[in-house]
């Protein structure tokens, strides 16, 4: 990978619905090139995928919280993490808990409700979002970009 592919990555990670022909003459490329190159990063599995970022208090979910988990079973929380909808991240980690998981949700209702449905599968404790100063944050900075 060299420092091309780094800015093209930079402005899809920025921007996905940019064209190949717009990312070409950010970069330098022909339309072409840069196809082939993100074609390549695709391969390699450097680009995953192509997603939208949804807010979520557009689907009137207004509360998001992180909930640490010590388990009695890491299965079978972690299958009921994965099949709940409140549910948008759930990462397996080192250290006093098991499981940190994102739950974002319509209200403080419905995260007791999440956390009642925990309780059965070991002791949760519960981070209330306030605000998030840092999210979707790029992983190259703007002079990365030029």
């Amino acid at each position: 990978m060299d420092d091309t592919d780094l800015k093209i990555l930079s402005h899809l990670q920025e921007n996905a619905r940019l064209s190949m022909v717009e990312i070409g003459k950010l970069v330098g490329l022909s339309s072409p090139s840069v196809t082939e190159r993100v074609r390549r990063l695709e391969e390699q599995g450097v680009i995953i995928s192509y997603r939208t970022i949804v807010n979520p208090k557009g689907l009137k979910k207004h509360i998001t919280a992180f909930v640490l988990m010590e388990p009695r079973d890491c299965n079978k929380y972690k299958k009921f993490a994965m099949e709940h909808s409140d549910v948008v991240e759930c990462h397996r980690i080192a250290g006093m808990y098991s499981y940190l998981t994102k739950v974002v949700t319509e209200s403080v209702h419905t995260l007791e409700d999440y956390i009642n449905l925990c309780l059965e599968y070991g002791k949760p404790t519960t981070l209330i979002v306030l605000s998030s100063p840092v999210e979707h944050k790029s992983f190259f900075t703007e002079s990365e970009k030029l």
